[in-house]
């Protein structure tokens, strides 16, 4: 009997997977798997591609926002390093690990999240993920050790970390073509924010609150994004037969999680994103985005409150403000990024009839050449300051700005390339950034006092040149050289 219905749930579990296809995941592309399957499906009106447009982007912004407090939080603590040295009779190094232990998490967290959003949704994942982050980080407000907030800590990125992963797949199962890159943008915005923002809000905190308050501005964060999830949130994951078959659900009725796809749990499921690695349409992006986003953001972040701290004797506050020139950098990248990057394709459109993904990457070298510019900016001039001058933030925030346009750029040639895997794509590529991310502070103090700022920033450029601008580079000019494949 079982093997009579072995190939029925076969058939079920690939119509199921079929009928999440959206529409607009079926443009012609260069490199996208051969699917057949009608579209009619998807113009129902609940399908969420159809929602009207300020409910597709509460999603969308919601899920960037929740993206951001992961990093956030690990950031947020770097302006209190001394001060929780001080508390928990430990070294100022020691104290960085409470991030470092963050940024590990968040890399590897995902790979758990992914197959549970896959069959239970995402909807109720993100309420239980705010709700129990928040509590522990009301746990985090009376740990009295190094070893308990470790724990805190430890818990509550697991916690946080659904949305780093998928975020990429609900962008695009929420987005047209012609938006994706720009939605897109606003995902990987507000992840470049959370980390100078969090180290800038948490500079006044701590000079004038102290310590235990990065915790209660944690917590109501999370509150305030478990009410949001509540009051305008819904499920963007979309299976025909099942949302067929369930009753309407209103009111509480739709806060208690229901099996959206019927396929077990399997141990193959949880390590899938790793295979992406096959791909060098995923691969290269990847490779290449972890190793500018370690050397173009956390080298700088991570470092300043010990650079600033030991040669101009800046308070936490006064660290602080070292930070707002990071956002605006990257603020300022994001609206060439997206918007550009879009405008740039529907203009090739219209000159060649047809675009490929790696046509995007022509702005990419917008990016690099700023991020060069940026951190020799950044070395030079604060190696050589005697007193406190606007010269480094100059350069941090012109590294910001290509550190954006890269991280816009290079993400959405990977979705573009390969839709099918969206949303495992963001799993793929946050392993990336986080694992080279995470190796990034054990060394830079080293790389600092051994080379100088100066030529610390030359050998940090040297590496993205040779490990992230080349290989985009030849993929682009293999890319180029093909023509696009018609479906």
């Amino acid at each position: 009997m079982s093997q009579d219905l072995s190939p029925a749930l076969a058939v079920r579990s690939e119509s199921m997977a079929l009928d999440s296809i959206r529409k607009d995941q079926l443009e012609d592309s260069a490199h996208l798997e051969d699917i057949s399957v009608a579209t009619s499906d998807m113009q129902a009106p609940e399908a969420p591609i159809n929602w009207p447009t300020w409910k597709r982007n509460a999603q969308i912004l919601m899920v960037a926002i929740h993206s951001m407090v992961c990093v956030f939080m690990a950031a947020g603590l770097i302006p209190g390093y001394e001060a929780m040295a001080e508390e928990y009779k430990i070294s100022v190094p020691q104290a960085s690990y409470l991030t470092s232990v963050q940024i590990l998490i968040l890399g590897i967290a995902p790979f758990f999240w992914i197959p549970i959003t896959m069959r239970y949704g995402r909807y109720h994942i993100f309420i239980f993920s705010v709700l129990g982050t928040m509590v522990c980080n009301i746990g985090g407000v009376f740990c009295k050790t190094f070893g308990t907030q470790m724990a805190t800590r430890a818990i509550a990125a697991w916690l946080i970390s659904p949305p780093l992963g998928i975020g990429s797949g609900v962008v695009t199962e929420l987005c047209y073509p012609e938006e994706r890159a720009r939605k897109l943008g606003w995902w990987t915005l507000l992840i470049t924010l959370g980390i100078p923002g969090g180290a800038f809000i948490n500079g006044f905190v701590v000079q004038h609150l102290g310590i235990s308050w990065i915790f209660w501005i944690f917590a109501i964060i999370n509150g305030a994004q478990l009410i949001a999830y509540l009051l305008v949130g819904d499920e963007t994951l979309y299976v025909k037969d099942v949302y067929a078959a369930q009753e309407p659900r209103n009111g509480w009725s739709r806060l208690v999680p229901y099996r959206l796809d019927p396929r077990p749990f399997e141990l193959q499921s949880f390590i899938t994103p790793l295979f992406l690695g096959r791909y060098p349409r995923i691969l290269i992006p990847g490779i290449a985005y972890g190793v500018e986003f370690a050397y173009a953001n956390i080298a700088i972040i991570v470092e300043t409150p010990l650079i600033f701290g030991e040669k101009f004797h800046f308070n936490a506050q006064q660290v602080g403000y070292q930070f707002v020139s990071i956002i605006i950098g990257s603020v300022i990248g994001e609206q060439v990024s997206g918007p550009m990057s879009d405008w740039f394709l529907r203009v090739l459109q219209r000159r060649k009839g047809h675009t490929i993904p790696a046509d995007r990457l022509w702005l990419s070298y917008i990016g690099y050449g700023t991020v060069f510019t940026g951190l020799l900016v950044w070395g030079f001039q604060l190696e050589k300051a005697t007193t406190w001058n606007v010269t480094p933030c100059i350069g941090m925030a012109i590294a910001a700005f290509g550190n954006q346009v890269l991280t816009t750029i290079l993400i959405s040639f990977a979705v573009d390339s390969h839709k099918e895997h969206s949303a495992s794509i963001g799993v793929f590529i946050n392993l990336c950034r986080q694992i080279y991310g995470f190796c990034g502070p054990f060394y830079f103090p080293d790389m600092y006092a051994t080379l100088g700022l100066s030529g610390a920033a030359g050998v940090m450029c040297g590496i993205i040149a040779v490990v992230s601008l080349a290989p985009v580079l030849l993929i682009q000019l293999i890319d180029t050289k093909r023509q696009p494949r018609q479906y």
